[in-house]
């Protein structure tokens, strides 16, 4: 009776363990290799035995035995690893000197031992698989959005629950001023993934301009059918952003279709990233004065003049729009020269009227400047 209750232990063992393998889509030969080895081990520490030996586990029955590996020499200097030609020959007559023989050595109280060091080790190996599956799954989500709910705080970090695994937001990651209660559910850009002792360690960013782009193209269809490109993004989390985007289609206006109509679309994004950033959508342009025009966005411009070999700008605004233009504490001005690239000098009309146009500059004939002037006269 006990026999056969150790011999169906064994077969629902492999049963169970040929299944796991299909589930987890790890190879059953190299599961079963790494298992022969790991029983070696376990020989090896329980029997504290310096042989060389080697588990050979039945792919079908589950049996298994151990042997002892020596060398066929003709004199014998290490007699636990070593053995003569003669002595060899008494158990095959076939053998001869540099064969490895095979003597079986299993112990008969190896059973428990062998089943206790392979269940550890499937366990063991099962977590592995799990962490590099998990670490492969994220890693190839990198630069993409993750939902979860904070469960904790440790040390300012934010720990974020998002399903299989946890997230870290760092206090670097994280808006100032942005509440990050327990329970509250977020969603965050997955800014890096690494690989850990127990699992993928996930790094997920509230600040990353990564963020407000994929906001975006869940938000906005057109962005999402290639109709509209987001060319550039900068923030200054919680505070401002500015977004260029580009029209594919000359029918299809960038700038008010990503805000949406009375503002729907580009306000769910705001309430997304805490509901007090203020997001300014600029239509990029190919000529940079143009393009920095938009940029300056919500003010008005009047002339600008560029160096393109400097990447260097002046814009001349209306007098009482400069500070519009400059931006608290110098931000919007900031952005724009984050967006553009270019270094930028703002002043006003009555400022300009002072200063002489350095040399190289050219002025920019910006769009509808006729017009305007046709309806002031």
């Amino acid at each position: 009776m006990v026999s056969k209750k150790i011999v169906q232990e064994k077969v629902d063992f492999l049963e169970a363990l040929k299944k796991l393998c299909i589930e987890r889509d790890v190879s059953t030969d190299m599961m079963f290799d790494a298992i022969e080895s790991a029983l070696v081990v376990a020989y090896k520490k329980n029997f504290d035995t310096a042989q060389n030996v080697e588990v050979s586990l039945n792919r079908e029955t589950g049996a298994y035995h151990v042997y002892a590996l020596k060398d066929v020499v003709d004199e014998v200097i290490d007699p636990i690893r070593q053995i003569t030609i003669s002595a060899a020959q008494e158990i095959d007559p076939h053998y001869e000197e540099g064969d490895v023989v095979r003597i079986e050595v299993t112990p008969r109280n190896f059973g428990r031992i062998a089943a206790q060091a392979a269940k550890q080790f499937v366990v063991q190996k099962i977590r592995e698989v799990e962490r590099g599956m998990l670490y492969d799954e994220f890693s190839g989500k990198a630069n993409d959005i993750v939902s979860g709910t904070i469960v904790r705080i440790e040390n300012n970090d934010v720990i974020i629950d998002i399903g299989k695994a946890e997230a870290v937001l760092l206090p670097s990651e994280q808006i100032i001023g942005e509440d990050y209660s327990v329970g509250k559910y977020i969603k965050a850009y997955i800014a890096e993934v690494k690989k850990g002792s127990k699992g993928p360690q996930i790094f997920v960013s509230r600040t990353h301009p990564g963020l407000l782009k994929r906001l975006f193209e869940l938000e906005v269809p057109e962005i999402q059918e290639g109709i509209i490109e987001i060319k550039s993004i900068v923030r200054e989390p919680g505070m401002r952003s500015k977004v260029s985007v580009l029209s594919k289609d000359e029918n299809i206006e960038p700038v008010g279709t990503c805000i949406g109509n009375k503002g729907v679309r580009v306000q769910a994004i705001v309430n997304e990233i805490g509901g007090q950033e203020k997001i300014d959508l600029i239509k990029w342009d190919p000529e940079p004065g143009k393009y920095i025009a938009n940029a300056l966005s919500p003010s008005k411009v009047k002339v600008v003049w560029v160096d393109e070999a400097e990447k260097v700008a002046r814009v001349v605004v209306p007098n009482n729009q400069l500070s519009l233009a400059i931006g608290k504490e110098g931000q919007n001005a900031r952005l724009v020269a984050k967006l553009t690239g270019w270094k930028i000098d703002i002043k006003s009309v009555e400022q300009s009227r002072e200063l002489e146009v350095p040399e190289g500059m050219q002025k920019v004939q910006l769009r509808n400047k006729k017009n305007r002037n046709r309806r002031k006269r």
